[in-house]
């Protein structure tokens, strides 16, 4: 295992700087004491950066705003300009959109290919780590059945999603395939991929919006009061997939692809879990529902849950091996109870959630 080497002479660029995943890694640059270029759609939105102004405020490093935008080519130019490293943390995550291929292809794909071919102009950029997800190592939990070794690795990749079906993974493998295929046309700079699954735990800024805030406030706003779906998951702390892109720009051996995933969870565990330690002021549910029924009325309660979508995850298990995040690069995962409680605490602090 390599240790991190941080050179902090060198200015370091995070793309969606003001993101969930993104909030918690600003920090960890500038508790390291690096200058951060924060690239954001509108740097004059003071309310979207207090969180981070307030950051650069206590910790040793500084922080820069620059504007930019995923679709908007040349963009990332000035932003990039003079950094060793580039994170590149921007990507849509909804599930339901109205146009998948331009609320979500377009941005993923397109984002990504701005962001590299401008590192690939830029001399002083020596590694590249993009957010990626485990939507791009597999498409639906049936895909288990054909792996290797009874786990999601590395090694796996997403080719069963499409515009059509799951197109929020279809976008995430269709991204990082074009951010492979730009990296291995240059021999400058290298890059590694983050590769977490379902991320939870509170977020940086009070504010912080995540398609997860949305699935967790479901479990306790009663909209599966009458029942979960059986729908496994994988399931990270996003403060570990924060150090997990720290230990893949700055181990110098770090290389390739890195599942971030901490524990196989499903709906179910995760409301045990609340109930046990937030008590029963929460309509949270307390068994699943049956597959036969989710198939039945699944498409008319929610569009993404699809008669096909039903049919190859609802009851299937999910595994993740995250061998590879834990010896090449030193992760140790927090516990699932740390994550989810500690994220409904602070939803509920902020009035996200209020018991009934």
């Amino acid at each position: 295992m390599g240790s991190p080497i941080y050179d902090t002479s060198s200015p370091v660029l995070v793309t969606g700087a003001t993101g969930y995943v993104a909030g918690w890694l600003v920090r960890r640059l500038l508790e390291e004491g690096f200058t951060v270029h924060a690239a954001v759609r509108d740097p004059s939105n003071a309310a979207k950066v207090a969180h981070l102004d307030a950051l650069a405020e206590e910790l040793p490093g500084t922080i820069r705003y620059f504007r930019a935008d995923l679709l908007d080519e040349g963009s990332y130019g000035p932003a990039i300009e003079g950094c060793q490293v580039v994170f590149h943390t921007a990507s849509p995550f909804v599930t339901a959109v109205a146009d998948p291929q331009r609320d979500l292809i377009d941005p993923a794909v397109s984002g990504t290919r701005n962001v590299l071919e401008e590192a690939r102009r830029t001399e002083s950029v020596r590694r590249v780590v993009v957010t990626s997800s485990a939507a791009a190592v597999y498409g639906d939990n049936a895909d288990l059945a054909e792996t290797k070794t009874g786990s999601f690795t590395e090694e796996d990749w997403n080719s069963t999603s499409s515009l059509d079906h799951q197109p929020y993974s279809y976008s995430k493998v269709t991204a990082e395939r074009a951010a492979w295929e730009i990296a291995g046309a240059q021999s400058r700079w290298d890059l590694v991929t983050v590769n977490p699954s379902l991320v939870l735990g509170p977020g940086i800024s009070p504010n912080a919006t995540s398609e997860s805030f949305a699935l967790m406030k479901q479990l306790a706003d009663g909209t599966m009061r009458t029942g979960a779906p059986d729908f496994p998951f994988g399931a990270v702390d996003v403060r570990d997939v924060a150090e997990a892109h720290m230990r893949a720009a700055f181990v110098p051996e770090a290389q390739g692809r890195y599942i971030v995933s901490g524990a196989d969870t499903d709906f179910l565990e995760i409301a045990r879990i609340l109930r046990r330690e937030l008590g029963d002021g929460f309509p949270f549910p307390r068994w699943t529902l049956p597959k036969w029924l989710l198939w039945l009325v699944g498409p008319f309660v929610n569009k993404t849950l699809t008669r096909k979508t039903v049919r190859l995850n609802v009851g299937l298990p999910v595994r993740f091996d995250n061998t590879k995040s834990r010896t090449e690069l030193g992760l140790t995962y927090r516990p699932l109870e740390e994550s989810v409680c500690e994220m409904f605490r602070q939803m509920i602090e902020e009035g996200a959630l209020s018991k009934r």
